[in-house]
């Protein structure tokens, strides 16, 4: 979450009074994330997240996003819901941007997740899979390994600027992934963003996923390979073997990965770690002037990617192949 552009108390009342959500009261922004302009609203109906999609969200994608909410939210999972307005729609342009508001989902998110957290996340990822198997709708993934070619194309010439080595190292791996990519895994929905300030907890307990602005059809151990890199690694970007060992553990008692889904899951997680390691260079080099946002740091992820080349199986990540299979 962050914010790009800015709202008047003015347009923002004018844009809620097609709502059933009460009077405005106040609205903050959100600096924390880096995609879209988010705000926190309340209302006296309540409180509401409103968002303006900006960067890389097209808004043709807006309906496979809000329909997927509702569709995981009918099935159990808790996420945020889109708010109709008095038509019916959930959708509206606001300063110039599409724009959306949400309910508002209770907890915290976990800056320092321990084993436990990791294993609630692998469940909670292995239920929304088994959620969104027929969700009809169907969004390529723009961020996967067709796209990141742009994006290093993007930056390739500052990456040395922000640490020694970079671009060699990118396009290295850059050429070896595009050779050597799995594509005949199971597919479907994936989160693809899954990290920890997207997942809330309350008492201990997984509380809801939020932002599903980068959900698409995907491999699914795709997204498992992300939760190890968002989840599994400590501060000082080692690798933490019973965190990873919990994550997977506990998503393969609610789906269990194939051999080839485990044999592949190394490949995938230096996908991973290549697509957001791309993502925060490009964002690092080119944040707006006035933009009340957090650029994440490159390097972490080019920390990561090193560990990941190194890895040679599954059991790597701490884990037995045969303890995740069926």
């Amino acid at each position: 979450m962050a914010v790009y552009t800015d709202v008047s108390v003015e347009d923002l009342s004018a844009f809620i009074a097609d709502y059933d959500l009460g009077e405005l009261l106040s609205y903050k922004g959100i600096a924390e994330g880096v995609e879209n302009s988010n705000f926190l609203l309340h209302t006296s109906g309540g409180h509401f997240i409103l968002t303006l999609y900006e960067k890389r969200v097209a808004a043709g994608d807006l309906p496979f996003f809000l329909g997927l909410m509702e569709h995981l939210a009918a099935r159990g999972l808790n996420c945020p819901q889109p708010v109709k307005t008095r038509n019916g729609t959930t959708l509206g342009t606001l300063a110039g941007r599409p724009a959306a508001i949400v309910t508002f989902l209770e907890g915290m998110w976990m800056r320092r997740p321990d084993a436990k957290h990791c294993a609630a996340v692998g469940e909670a990822l292995a239920n929304l899979h088994l959620a969104g198997a027929d969700f009809a709708m169907k969004r390529v993934n723009a961020l996967s390994v067709q796209g990141w070619r742009p994006l290093f194309e993007n930056c390739c010439d500052r990456a040395d600027g922000v640490q020694a080595g970079m671009r060699a190292t990118i396009e290295q791996e850059l050429a070896a992934l595009e050779k050597s990519w799995p594509r005949d895994l199971p597919q479907g929905v994936i989160h693809a963003d899954l990290f920890p300030d997207n997942v809330f907890f309350l008492g201990g307990s997984l509380s809801g996923l939020i932002d599903f602005y980068f959900a698409c059809t995907d491999t699914l151990a795709y997204d498992v390979a992300i939760c190890l890199n968002a989840w599994c690694f400590e501060p000082d970007f080692s690798y933490n073997v019973t965190k990873g060992r919990g994550l997977l553990q506990a998503y393969a008692r609610v789906r269990p990965m194939s051999d080839a889904e485990l044999d592949a899951l190394p490949m995938l997680a230096r996908g991973s770690a290549l697509r957001f390691l791309l993502t925060r260079l490009v964002d690092w080099l080119n944040v707006p002037p006035g933009a009340l946002v957090k650029p994440k740091s490159p390097q972490e992820y080019f920390r990561k990617l090193r560990f990941h080349q190194n890895v040679r199986s599954v059991g790597d990540y701490g884990i037995a192949a045969k303890e995740l299979t069926a």
